[in-house]
């Protein structure tokens, strides 16, 4: 039997008579950083608190990445808007920052690289704001999943006798979504944690967000977790003319229309975004397709991070017509274990990821999933759930691929299933990976060298720093970063140098997706080669 948590009132945080009744946030949230006269703790002007005194933000270049930044800080939902000029009122005294220049990852507004921290040169009709969501959908993508309305500090789930088709439209609209496709009851994504909500969303359909809806403060149902209500939205962006539905022609859904989006510089930064939002495997290949066709956006610039290619940087949302259009290729394939290029096998199956039997996978199998996944070659494949046991379904259909193929999704199936497998049975599969250390005193230490045409090459140390090192701790699964060595370190390497002035975001799962000088490319020597040490090295 369950052991449920009590049920709360989850009248928004948004619902408050005058400031007494403001819900309190703990000090260090409030000592940094908050949102003023937008209704709520997660809508308003931005202010930061700097030297002991309030001060607003100027909205000089001011976009969807930094309002990110706040309402991460805040611990309110995703952004869902960064208006200008002031939208919720002028502030006074002083301007404390001009140009916020954040990333999208970072976790304080004072940690981007914001430029001259109390010169005014805007007035307060350039204050910027930023609107929050206070609800979210957790499970298959950013458009589908349980519905979790934040209650306070804390997110909650809604009971599914408590939440109907007005309050969806809501919810989708909120998000940035298409409309409602389907509610689902009896915990369909899942069951939640912490506390169910106490009270009954009575939405008219037509709010701009879930904090506007009227609330009945009578309990009529006595939900548990078993009762928690999922949604599905029509998502905001789509791949098509791929072959699958992770793969093709980027299109955005925007003022009830598709269009493409434009491919000037368009990178794997941009493709990881799509792939995320989509629920899809990484990003493997970005593409520039030819038009000319109807475009909604031009010079998209991500940063990573964001949960949205909407929240994306971009030149606007202006109908245009292009004749170089973004397109994707995500992975329909995962290892799920000790690093990306190393684990239990899992391939997207419609809208789900299963695992696959260690009898239906063979040695052609691995080497289409290992390339698939920019890694080396099949080092191992380990059957009886050597990288542990999966959840959900197990694939029910053999694998037949003839090695050559470059993704998964085009190997031929079996439809018959010649044995009985359960997860005891899941494989698991070691490529070699795609960055190495090397010389050092184990795999988590040594000289940085980058699998690249089939050939080991090494990384110069122009502009080599923490965020880098992170990056290649994290994708070889070996902790985090204690070090970034210059100076080859690790002795000299040889052969090609694949990369230089790497310049790497926190939110990069592999160096290969990090900008550099281009492939090959370089003002270098193997004397400079870089070098990492990571935390599991100290172990």
């Amino acid at each position: 039997m369950h052991r449920e948590k009590p049920r709360t009132h989850c009248a928004s945080v948004g619902s408050y008579n005058g400031f007494k009744d403001f819900i309190s946030i703990p000090k260090s949230r409030q000592d940094s950083v908050r949102l003023v006269d937008g209704g709520s703790r997660c809508a308003g002007r931005v202010e930061v608190l700097h030297r002991g005194h309030w001060g607003t933000v100027c909205d000089d270049y001011w976009d969807m990445r930094d309002a990110a930044v706040v309402c991460r800080e805040l611990g309110c939902g995703e952004a869902i808007d960064a208006p200008r000029r002031a939208r919720f009122g002028s502030g006074s005294g002083p301007i404390w920052v001009e140009y916020a220049n954040c990333a999208g990852s970072e976790s304080s507004l004072k940690n981007c690289r914001s430029y001259d921290w109390g010169r005014q040169r805007c007035n307060h009709d350039e204050d910027a704001g930023a609107v929050c969501a206070e609800v979210r959908l957790v499970g298959r993508s950013h458009c589908s999943g349980r519905v979790e309305v934040l209650h306070g500090e804390s997110w909650v789930t809604v009971c599914d006798a408590d939440f109907d088709q007005q309050g969806a439209e809501v919810v989708c609209r909120e998000l940035g979504c298409g409309s409602p496709v389907e509610v689902l009851g009896a915990a369909a994504f899942g069951r939640g944690e912490g506390q169910v909500c106490l009270e009954e969303l009575q939405c008219r359909g037509r709010e701009s967000q879930i904090h506007f809806c009227p609330k009945s403060s009578s309990l009529k149902h006595n939900c548990s977790h078993d009762n928690d209500v999922g949604l599905v939205c029509a998502d905001s962006v789509r791949l098509v003319d791929g072959g699958h539905r992770c793969a093709g022609r980027v299109e955005v859904f925007y003022n009830r229309t598709w269009r493409s989006v434009c491919g000037k510089n368009w990178d794997i930064r941009d493709a990881a975004v799509v792939c995320r939002e989509l629920g899809c495997g990484e990003a493997v290949f970005k593409n520039v397709q030819f038009g000319p066709r109807s475009a909604w956006m031009d010079d998209v610039n991500c940063s990573g991070s964001e949960s949205s290619v909407k929240h994306c940087r971009s030149a606007g949302w202006v109908e245009q017509i292009c004749n170089r259009l973004a397109g994707v290729i995500c992975s329909g394939v995962r290892l799920v274990g000790r690093s990306r290029c190393s684990g239990r096998v899992e391939v997207l199956h419609g809208e789900s990821w299963v695992t696959v039997c260690d009898a239906d996978f063979d040695q052609q199998d691995a080497e289409v999933v290992c390339r698939e996944l920019g890694c080396g070659s099949p080092v191992e494949v380990l059957g009886a759930a050597a990288f542990g046991r999966g959840e959900g379904q197990v694939w029910s259909e053999k694998l037949q691929c003839r090695r050559t193929e470059s993704q998964i999704h085009f190997c031929p199936k079996s439809s018959s299933l010649k044995h009985n497998c359960s997860h005891d049975n899941d494989v698991g599969l070691v490529c070699s990976e795609s960055v190495r250390l090397v010389d050092g005193l184990s795999r988590c230490a040594g000289r940085v060298e980058v699998l690249h045409k089939g050939q080991w090459g090494t990384v110069c140390d122009g502009n080599w720093d923490m965020i880098d090192a992170a990056v290649v701790c994290r994708e070889l699964g070996c902790g985090e970063a204690t070090d970034a060595l210059s100076g080859a370190y690790f002795g000299s390497g040889s052969g090609p140098i694949w990369m230089d002035n790497v310049e790497c975001r926190e939110s990069e799962s592999i160096l290969k997706n990090c900008k550099s000088a281009g492939w090959g490319k370089h003002n270098c020597n193997h004397p400079k080669d870089a070098g990492v040490i990571c935390s599991s090295e100290l172990h």
